[in-house]
């Protein structure tokens, strides 16, 4: 019993319960407002930079997960690494997701990469030292599509990239969270903010989507049939999700990147995840036995309390000299 629930511990230990690590800093973000190309907007949270910062230190930017923001755990995490590490962080929410509504009758998706490239490219205009990107869940798919949709030029965007706990085959992963324990567990967390969400944009658009569908879908199956697929132009949830995953176009990228996924990630089933012989030279693996969902805490099953700074420092190393840990 205890080995079927370590994964759902790690995960939840890490969201939860986990402390930050040898930090007294607090983290301090500066919010920019950016007007996109189809004039809605996103919200730009930038780790408060004294006042010396000459922008030419490397930035790490951070795509997050479905429903999260620069208040996730993990981002959290990677901003008290990049205070300990003179280095400059930023979290560019996706659209919707920064506590205010978004004014477009679109939001958001798993692989939404042009809008990747439009954030990253607008970063490179204003930032002088190298960019690294870091894309968690649903953010790192989109990370993963846009690297491989654009191939040699993401090299003029970022120096690297990484994905963490990223669904980069969506339909295996979309599947596997709505059966058994997580359908129970994380199925419902995810449907209680994105149903309120979706009725927010139904208000702004009133004939956009079917109301009673939405709120009667069980899963995200059914939800994104009705909600996430239309809105952003796929036919279907199956359209969606083999269309936006990253895994088949991994092959394509030309990036130094690193995928990161735990073999017993409850979110996404593990004969899913991508083999070397699948992804370009350029990509590199790194799929631990033990790490759940976004966990990767310390010493959250041998001590407690467990803290947050191994994805950070893995992360780190991989960008300063391309190493990738054992096992």
């Amino acid at each position: 019993m205890g080995f079927l629930l370590a994964p759902h511990i790690e995960t939840i230990w890490a969201a939860k319960m986990a402390k930050p690590h040898r930090h007294k800093k607090s983290i301090i973000y500066t919010r920019e407002r950016w007007t996109t190309p189809d004039d809605d907007f996103i919200d730009v949270d930038f780790l408060h930079r004294e006042l010396e910062s000459n922008r030419k230190k490397p930035l790490w930017v951070m795509f997050h997960g479905l429903e999260g923001s620069s208040q996730s755990h993990y981002a959290r995490a990677f901003a008290r690494y990049a205070q300990e590490n003179n280095l400059d962080f930023c979290v560019p929410h996706f659209r919707g997701c920064s506590g205010e509504l978004n004014l477009a009758p679109r939001a958001y998706h798993s692989g939404d990469w042009q809008e990747i490239d439009w954030i990253l490219s607008r970063l490179k205009l204003q930032h002088a030292g190298d960019i690294y990107a870091v894309g968690v869940s649903l953010g790192g798919n989109a990370l993963m599509r846009w690297a491989g949709e654009v191939g040699s030029s993401a090299s003029q965007a970022a120096k690297g990239l990484v994905s963490i706990c990223s669904p980069l085959d969506l339909y295996a992963s979309g599947i596997h969270i709505g059966q058994g324990l997580n359908r129970h567990l994380y199925t419902p967390m995810f449907l209680r903010s994105m149903k309120p969400r979706a009725l927010q944009k139904l208000a702004q658009f009133p004939s956009l989507f079917n109301k009673e569908k939405m709120l009667s879908s069980r899963d995200l199956y059914e939800f994104d049939n009705v909600f996430t697929a239309p809105l952003h132009g796929f036919k279907s949830t199956e359209d969606y999700w083999t269309r936006a995953s990253a895994k088949p176009h991994l092959a394509n990228i030309q990036i130094p990147a690193l995928a990161i996924n735990a073999v017993n990630d409850p979110f996404i089933p593990a004969s899913s995840l991508p083999k070397q012989s699948e992804v370009g030279r350029d990509v590199k693996l790194w799929q631990p036995q033990r790490g759940g969902h976004v966990g990767f805490a310390a010493d959250c099953l041998k001590g407690f309390p467990g803290h947050l700074q191994t994805l950070p420092q893995v992360v780190g190393e991989f960008f300063n000299s391309g190493a990738v840990p054992r096992g």
